[in-house]
């Protein structure tokens, strides 16, 4: 039997703790390296599906139905959007369509052709910041939907086979639309900001083009939920979509809640394109300042995470954010420019950038609030394309660049 001395061991132990010391390719045949279960090897990069304020999708594949023999797509899909459309399918803009999108962050099937004409949501809600794998499959005259591997929806008696549709070409468009809002069967917002990788559509050898992804986001950065404003980016609301002041005393809230910010420029604003900053409130230094028109302003130190409150009223502002507050007096002349803003066919709520204003200030909203209503960024009057609508970066210093 072989002697394991003190002596011995010791030295087992030496040679052992070299080998974890030396560098990982100087002992390959020694060692091998784990790859953590969530790393995949030579993954094409994530599309993002969001393209602007409006319906455009971000890629179009059309696929010739004469050459099909696989009838299933899958893909898998991230999320902290509740509204908007994944995928837009036809035939027939007219008479041959089918949409996949969500509501309140459930799956939601739109679909019309000969055989059904229908609108239909089930599942779980997807809208939580994690990826889910979602596959859509006919089969027979069935309609399937899967997500992370669970049959939730089967619709039946709504199709035909693929290959014996009267025009043999089939379109799919990735979030967004290939005919107007105004032609589904229940309204939708289109606009989706949401991460699509691991897709398969169909079959690739029926496939006979696929456009270039439009969207200029990158899915490679870890998100969270909120609105986020890259340098130099805006939106706007008209004044009179978004719920209206008081009368009686004339009274008007706003309410945000800054979790990141940087740089120095506009983060929000009252007024017409013409003269957009009738009040406005300003980015700098990790201050927030306050004025009105061009007259002084007063400034109050920003805590990020805790809202930030302004409060009009007749004849002044208030600023404030937990047990801070400032003050603003409002001058006559300024008063009333102020209250006629609201009847003022032009007024306007601008975030971000003015127009025509050279900005390096870069936020995320938890949240926006006007007179204690949540404002949907989606039902902007307008707004940049770099926008996040629903998510943000989660940290500072990886969330200015939005390309590829």
């Amino acid at each position: 039997m072989e002697c394991r001395g003190p002596l011995a061991i010791a030295r087992w132990l030496l040679l052992l703790l070299l080998l974890l010391l030396l560098p990982p390719h100087s002992h390959q045949g020694l060692v091998l390296r784990q790859i953590p279960s969530t790393q995949r090897i030579q993954d094409p990069p994530a599309m993002h599906l969001g393209n602007g304020p409006g319906q455009e999708p971000v890629s179009i594949m059309t696929f010739n139905l004469t050459k099909i023999t696989k009838t299933s797509s899958s893909f898998e899909f991230r999320t902290w959007d509740p509204e908007g459309v994944i995928f837009y399918g036809d035939t027939n803009p007219k008479d041959d369509w089918f949409v996949l999108g969500l509501r309140d962050g459930r799956p939601e099937i739109q679909l019309h052709n000969h055989w059904a004409q229908l609108t239909v949501g089930a599942g779980p809600r997807l809208d939580d910041g994690r990826w889910h794998q979602v596959e859509v499959k006919i089969l027979g005259d069935s309609v399937l939907l899967g997500v992370d591997g669970e049959e939730v929806l089967r619709l039946r008696q709504v199709s035909g086979p693929l290959v014996k549709k009267s025009q043999p070409i089939m379109r799919i468009a990735l979030g967004g639309l290939l005919f107007p809002v105004s032609s589904l069967r229940l309204p939708l917002v289109p606009a989706l900001d949401a991460c699509l990788r691991q897709d398969n559509w169909l079959d690739q050898q029926a496939q006979t083009s696929v456009s270039a992804p439009t969207s200029l986001r990158s899915c490679a950065i870890e998100s969270q939920p909120g609105i986020f404003f890259p340098p130099g980016t805006h939106a706007e609301f008209s004044l009179q979509d978004i719920p209206q002041p008081h009368a009686e005393p004339w009274a008007f809230s706003l309410e945000l809640e800054i979790q990141l910010a940087a740089g120095s420029g506009h983060l929000l604003a009252l007024g017409t394109p013409e003269n957009p900053s009738w009040l406005s409130l300003h980015l700098q230094n990790q201050k927030v300042v306050l004025s009105s028109g061009s007259g002084p302003g007063l400034d109050l130190s920003l805590v990020l995470g805790l809202p930030l409150q302004l409060k009009l009223a007749v004849s002044s502002v208030v600023l404030s954010q937990g047990p801070k507050k400032e003050i603003l007096a409002l001058p006559p002349v300024g008063l009333g420019s102020l209250l006629n803003l609201w009847v003022h066919p032009q007024g306007r709520l601008f975030l971000g950038a003015l127009p025509g204003e050279t900005s390096s200030a870069s936020f995320c909203l938890d949240s926006l609030w006007a007179q204690d209503q949540r404002l949907d960024m989606d039902r902007a009057l307008s707004r940049s394309q770099d926008v996040w609508t629903h998510s943000c970066p989660q940290s500072s210093g990886n969330g200015t660049g939005t390309t590829h």
